[in-house]
């Protein structure tokens, strides 16, 4: 037990060396953030309900504090939510808190450029279109380029968003890459994994033919675009939009059963959308991950309820359609985050959606996906700095009680237990490495931050700790008080008996702290979350050190034949005053 436990401890310190990570994350009182404050905007202009706040207020915790280990703090002020975020820029905590991250999944019914080109611009050469025994029109995985690769022929302008049976469409399945010119189109984002085959992309005569070389590039955006079934007033809207001066709907609650006129992120292209299919409130589940045949970040989806059916329909829809209306747009906010092309018909209610993502911001967007769209839509009304000056006073004060409290300990361990208190102050040194650990890897890999409810909750579990050792070590006096046993034999014996009663005072700590974390917030479920933890590592310190430790130095001279400095003599151990000279049996 005891080399398992030095493996386990030096297995944490190399992970903790190789990620860099040397020190614990510290919380808004200690190491300040960046306090938000969001101010609703209604229809008419009129007071948000408290429904609406109070939903909006449990969705921004979620997003920015679901784990409660974070230190985040999410208040109403009135008709105002202030959010207050330890250690993040201004940047990342209004994007993550601000956005309604509603989700459509809406299909294509028109792509132009973004925005107007100028008469008498040279357009690039139209690409060609894909042979039959390309890539595309196989079902084979075409290769992926970098994210600073050179700009594909690919029509799909938004970037990337696949499922196992997505991917962007061939040259001459987009009548928007034709039209175009080379600088509008993506930079190395518009590839895709084939899986199925690709009977659903258009032919070569269905897309418009391009501009001569050296002509004027054509200024209408519905040249050669198919209009069946489009609104008009969506018609209007769609020749009239510029992406490159609009700000691109984000934030935007676009009505869901109603035809729309979006941008991509970057504004290179504008798309006429469909009613929407499925929404962001069939989704069930939202995780980010890694692909692992390309080591790129993505964002993974499930659908409930109608959810699956609706997916498989439109997917099935797309799959029949001509381009550009054999692509599925996944808009969120209002903008065109990706419009991959259908290979086949998807069921089983899973997506993919991916796109130059690094972990923060895939993890960003599941979140918000995962714990759903705001109720209302929120501008900031003021942005600032918080200062951790009082946190550090604070602090200083936390650390010297909780110095003087393991002082005590450790100095009443050694008067009352002797030799044995040896073992208390290397339990506790033990217990201190592996809490110290688990902190810093908790900061690194899961967002926890270490703010002054969690240092109490780390100074009340010393007292946890040594009440430990304290029964374990009463157990093993009262085995040798009987005269029967020797000390080999009676640390055996008594821990027996001795770790029943750990096992059920630490499960009584920890089912207090479970309740605690779930049913309170803020720095309450701090303090529970680290009372939890320490009271975990007290089990694994005490079976793993303390009672090994104590099995060994029973094979000691100095402590099988009970010397007055052991804690173990026979003066300490007698019955009382009453047995006379009955003393406990020692080993030869």
């Amino acid at each position: 037990m005891l080399l398992l436990l030095l493996a386990i401890i030096l297995a944490m310190g190399g992970v903790m060396f190789l990620n860099r990570a040397y020190t614990p994350e510290y919380g808004l009182d200690l190491a300040g953030g960046t306090t938000v404050t969001l101010s609703p905007i209604t229809p008419n202009g009129g007071a948000p309900s408290e429904e609406s706040l109070d939903l909006a207020v449990n969705i921004i915790r979620d997003r920015v504090n679901g784990s409660g280990i974070s230190d985040a703090e999410v208040a109403r002020a009135g008709d105002n939510i202030v959010i207050s975020v330890p250690g993040a820029g201004q940047e990342e905590v209004v994007k993550l808190v601000g956005t309604t991250a509603e989700l459509r999944f809406r299909q294509v019914l028109a792509i132009a450029a973004g925005s107007p080109q100028p008469p008498g611009e040279m357009p690039t050469q139209a690409p060609t279109p894909a042979p039959s025994g390309s890539p595309a029109a196989t079902g084979q995985s075409t290769p992926k380029p970098s994210v600073t690769a050179e700009p594909s022929p690919s029509g799909s302008p938004a970037g990337r968003g696949l499922s196992e049976a997505l991917t962007n469409p061939s040259p001459a399945a987009t009548p928007a890459a034709s039209a175009a010119p080379k600088k509008a189109e993506p930079t190395g984002r518009a590839t895709g994994k084939a899986t199925g085959s690709a009977t659903g992309t258009a032919s070569p005569s269905a897309a418009p033919s391009a501009a001569p070389s050296g002509s004027a590039a054509p200024e209408d955006p519905l040249a050669g675009v198919d209009t069946t079934g489009i609104d008009p007033a969506v018609l209007k809207q769609f020749q009239e939009l510029d992406c490159s001066t609009k700000d691109k709907g984000q934030g935007a609650q676009d009505d869901p059963n109603k035809q729309f006129v979006g941008c991509d992120q970057d504004g290179s292209a504008k798309y006429i959308l469909e009613k929407a299919a499925v929404t962001g409130t069939a989704i069930d589940s939202a995780t980010s991950g890694v692909e692992p045949s390309t080591g790129e970040w993505l964002v993974q989806l499930s659908f409930k309820g109608q959810g699956p059916d609706q997916w498989s329909k439109v997917t099935t829809t797309a799959f029949n359609s001509e381009a550009p209306r054999n692509q599925v747009a996944m808009v969120l906010d209002g903008v065109v985050i990706s419009a991959p092309v259908i290979q086949e018909p998807i069921t089983g209610g899973r997506a993919q959606i991916s796109g130059s993502f690094t972990q923060v911001t895939a993890t960003e967007l599941a979140n918000q996906l995962k714990y759903g769209a705001l109720p209302l839509k929120f501008e900031k009304s003021s942005i600032e700095e918080v200062s951790s000056t009082l946190g550090a006073d604070q602090l200083r004060g936390g650390l010297i009680a909780g110095a003087i409290g393991l002082g005590l300990v450790l100095v009443y361990s050694m008067i009352y237990y002797r030799g044995l208190g040896v073992v208390s102050v290397l339990s506790l040194v033990v217990a201190s490495v592996l809490t110290y650990q688990s902190v810093v890897l908790l900061g690194h890999f899961a967002g926890f931050r270490l703010s002054l409810p969690h240092i109490i909750g780390l100074i009340v579990s010393i007292g946890i700790t040594a009440d430990s050792f304290i029964v374990y070590f009463e157990r093993i006096r009262d085995e040798m008080k009987e005269g029967r046993r020797t000390l080999r034999s009676a640390v055996e014996v008594a821990w027996v008996r001795a770790r029943r009663t750990i096992l059920i005072a630490d499960a009584v700590m920890f089912i207090a702290a479970l309740v605690l974390y779930f049913l309170a917030v803020g720095g309450v479920a701090g303090f529970a979350f680290a009372m939890g933890l320490t009271t975990l590592i007290d089990i694994v310190v005490v079976f793993m050190f303390t009672k090994p430790f104590v099995a060994l130095l029973a094979r000691l001279k100095f402590f099988a034949k009970g010397h007055p400095l052991s804690g173990l003599d026979a003066e300490r151990m007698s019955i009382g005053p009453s047995a006379g000279s009955t003393t406990v049996p020692q080993e030869a």
